[in-house]
């Protein structure tokens, strides 16, 4: 028999160190809580929502605060907050704790899972609002009623909101908000550089339903990081929002880019523009080298390194999406120095091995589950002498970077950066260098 349920038990708890994940740490009579909407230091009344008697650990949310911390802050969205929308976590900190907070993280995700200590701080993007107004895509859920909204935390629950403050302006200006959606899952706001009106994608019932298990991707391959339902590979663009267009300048140089409107783009309107010269400059590929780009999207760190190794250079984009390597190709048709893949990266990488390919450098942006301890091995079984590691999940990053050490690798340095405000989430970039 299933023990007894803590769901709805209230204790006053002291709670310790953030956590992974957006909750921070305490106990109750030795029983081990994560605890959301708190922060370290202070006394809460914590209320279980997941657990039962004997679980390793129970998830609650702090309800009332006895002491508080000098972090807090009144959340700026009444809709955050528990039993609320789940789609942020530090709505109630101040901006500065939230990049403290993350940076402690990513310093004991490296410690635990790698090895390592790491001196990292986490630097703010710029095209945001003072943590609000930078989401440029957004999936909205729709209730049964028709009604758009918000996902409760870690619930299929729809939270009916009239404003998504983390949203940019023009997303919630769409009117998706404003209308009913009958038989529709959820709805696809994209504000894109063009078109100039934000791209409205409905997502019919069924074709939710049809799209729950994506085929032929998996997470050393295929592209997860968008959290909507993928498109399928090989379709035409109907009914998926069809194509939208980036806009990416670094310095005196710009890029254009063809994405599809439901494909994957970084959601932040800074994140592309200084990921992109980040990983530029940390890469250092000079003419004539041999770049591997993995996990390569439609070709946004492609199209800039196919010019800087040159004509006697090389570049392979490597991308599970084939609707995201046609685009790719189309990105970079002006470079003939630029070639690219469809599979999965593993597989793709161990063909490389098997034909005695080299490569000097390679830059990987895998979604949130890493890029794996097959895609590392491949790596130094290419002979690749530096890579640029970009992550959305510095306990993946850790794990990687873990097995890099194994095959001869070094963490040459790491930075982190605040692409996005109001929630746990950091991304991360990661130089590995061969030891030697």
């Amino acid at each position: 028999m299933s023990a007894p349920s803590l769901v709805g038990a209230e204790w006053e708890v002291e709670v310790g160190p953030v956590a992974h994940g957006g909750f921070c740490i305490a106990r109750h009579e030795g029983q081990v809580v994560f605890v959301r909407h708190a922060l370290p230091g202070e006394r809460v009344l914590a209320r279980v929502t997941e657990g039962r008697v004997g679980d390793r650990f129970v998830r609650a949310d702090a309800v009332s605060v006895g002491q508080a911390s000098p972090h807090r802050v009144v959340p700026p969205c009444p809709w955050s907050g528990p039993g609320r929308c789940g789609g942020c976590d530090f709505q109630h900190v101040d901006l500065a704790e939230q990049r403290a907070l993350k940076a402690a993280v990513v310093r004991e995700q490296f410690s635990r899972l790698a090895g390592l200590d790491v001196d990292v701080e986490v630097a703010a993007v710029p095209g945001d609002h003072d943590g609000l107004d930078w989401r440029t895509r957004v999936e909205f859920a729709v209730d049964g009623t028709g009604r758009a909204g918000l996902r409760r935390h870690r619930s299929r629950d729809v939270v009916p909101v009239e404003d998504c403050l983390i949203a940019t302006r023009p997303v919630v200006g769409s009117g998706v908000l404003d209308r009913s959606w009958p038989g529709v899952a959820a709805v696809d706001v994209i504000d894109a550089a063009d078109p100039a009106e934000p791209v409205l994608v409905p997502v019919p019932l069924e074709r939710a339903r049809e799209r729950a298990r994506p085929q032929g991707r998996d997470r050393r391959g295929g592209d997860r990081r968008y959290r909507g339902p993928q498109p399928d590979a090989g379709r035409d663009d109907a009914g998926d929002g069809g194509l939208v267009r980036e806009v990416v300048r670094d310095g005196d140089w710009s890029g254009e880019y063809a994405v599809a409107a439901r494909g994957f783009w970084q959601v932040h309107p800074g994140a592309a523009p200084t990921f992109l010269h980040r990983v530029t400059v940390l890469l250092e590929a000079a003419p004539g080298d041999r770049v591997l780009d993995l996990y390569a999207g439609s070709g946004l760190f492609t199209a800039r390194l196919g010019e800087l190794v040159g004509p006697d250079g090389i570049v392979l984009g490597i991308e599970g999406d084939r609707r995201a390597v046609e685009n790719g190709r189309a990105n970079t048709g002006h470079l003939p120095n630029v070639e690219w893949r469809a599979g999965r990266v593993d597989a793709e990488l161990a063909t490389l091995v098997d034909q005695g390919v080299g490569a000097d450098l390679a830059v990987l942006d895998p979604p949130r589950t890493g890029a794996g301890p097959e895609v590392i091995a491949h790596l130094a079984a290419l002979g690749v002498r530096r890579a640029v590691y970009v992550a959305c999940d510095p306990a993946a990053l850790a794990r990687d970077v873990a097995t890099a050490l194994t095959h001869g690798y070094r963490l040459a340095s790491l930075e982190a950066h605040d692409a996005f405000p109001m929630t746990h989430h950091v991304e991360c970039i990661a130089v590995l260098e061969r030891a030697d």
